[in-house]
């Protein structure tokens, strides 16, 4: 077998052993195709660096030859720690995982301020991971890696940050910032695509090849999966969804541009929208406006009505592009039910194209801050298991 294979082999055996969380090794050839002396040959080199560990099956039976109980293989917890994080506006949420995607701990801290330069930021970041690693005990430096969910448009495989709400630069090499200030290895993405790789690694997405994610805070956001893969576009940086054009110059969005759905559909345009309908100074709470809404309030309920229909124009254009099988409205503000209520799901039917099948299915997930951080360290646990097998085949060249 040619190094190349070898590598894809070991690859292959260790996603097929974290998939099925217990598994015979002899099993692991049907499952994955490769022959059984291959197996028992990977496996041995997993089960020598620790990856892997071998425990009594759950079924009690006993190998017939050797009169012993038989022996299932699972991932070793202990081989690696893994941290995620989610920054939203004015928090960062945390979560610590082993190996086996266990959380072991969590911490949320409140952020003096929403933006800050890329060094500041990293700082925060550091000193919440070595408070999440004390949580069990450990430090920031027994982290085997560190996922970050941040708004923005992110050039993940770069870790370069184009623009983000919470940073005050824009084009920012964020993940080297982060890796030189904390001292580990950064994994930074956008984080809907981390509420994506969440759906599909213990969410709603399970079982499906292709869906799409919504994600409805403070902004409105997007991750993609196709063949059972995150879709971020040739740079890096695509599925903006928040930033797509709804109206030719339009609304002023955060982003610097001009009718952008989330200038339309987010909650800083909704207080901007009543603070210009009122001509108040203060700035009113969404909670206030939605409220004032469903009591009748007649500019209240044009303020919401209006983010609706821009909201269902939105999701309609992306169920003509890429008719998904399966869209999932995600998020903490999902208790907020003005974006999927039944008439703004019944506005994108309307506007999709018809043809004689059903439309894709629109479910709705209430996320809280800590699943977030959890598709963050998801997407670093993917990392982190691609880099020790670089570091098996280094041991065993």
């Amino acid at each position: 077998m040619s190094v190349n294979q070898r590598e894809i082999g070991r690859r292959k055996l260790l996603s097929e052993i974290r998939r099925q969380q217990r598994v015979p090794r002899i099993d692991l050839s049907e499952l994955t195709g490769i022959s059984r002396a291959t197996v028992t040959t990977i496996t041995a080199e997993l089960l020598r660096e620790g990856l892997i560990e071998e425990v009594t099956s759950d079924l009690g039976e006993k190998d017939s030859k050797r009169g012993r109980p038989k022996v299932d293989l699972k991932i070793r917890g202990a081989a690696r720690l893994i941290a995620g994080a989610k920054i939203s506006n004015k928090t960062v949420s945390l979560v610590l995982l082993d190996f086996e995607g266990t959380q072991l701990a969590d911490h949320e801290a409140d952020l003096e301020t929403a933006v800050l330069p890329a060094e500041d930021m990293a700082e925060v970041l550091s000193g919440l991971v070595e408070t999440l690693a004390r949580k069990i005990g450990l430090s920031r430096t027994d982290v085997a890696g560190f996922g970050l969910g941040i708004a923005g448009v992110v050039d993940a495989p770069r870790g370069f940050v184009h623009w983000s709400p919470s940073l005050t630069s824009r084009n920012v090499q964020f993940g080297d910032v982060l890796e030189r200030v904390l001292g580990i290895p950064v994994f930074l993405d956008n984080d809907a695509n981390l509420v994506a790789m969440a759906e599909k690694s213990f969410g709603l997405g399970q079982g499906h090849n292709d869906f799409i994610v919504v994600t409805i805070e403070s902004g409105v956001g997007m991750g993609i999966v196709i063949n059972d893969e995150i879709y971020r576009g040739t740079r890096g940086c695509g599925a903006e969804f928040g930033h797509t054009k709804v109206q030719l110059e339009g609304a002023l969005c955060r982003c610097g541009q001009r009718g952008c759905l989330e200038a339309y559909a987010a909650d800083y345009a909704l207080t901007r929208e009543a603070m210009l309908a009122s001509g108040e100074a203060a700035e009113r709470q969404v909670e206030d406006i939605l409220r004032a809404a469903k009591q009748g309030d007649e500019m209240a309920a044009s303020i919401v009505s209006r983010a609706g229909r821009m909201f269902a124009m939105g999701l309609a254009n992306i169920v003509n592009i890429f008719d998904p099988e399966l869209i999932i409205l995600a998020g903490e503000q999902m208790q907020s039910s003005h974006l999927y209520a039944e008439e703004v799901i019944d506005g994108m039917r309307k506007l999709i194209v018809q043809v004689d099948k059903a439309p894709p299915e629109v479910v709705v997930h209430k996320w809280g801050n800590l699943m977030w951080a959890r598709g963050a360290a998801a997407y670093a646990l993917e990392n982190v298991s691609e880099n020790a097998l670089v570091e098996l085949a280094d041991n065993v060249a």
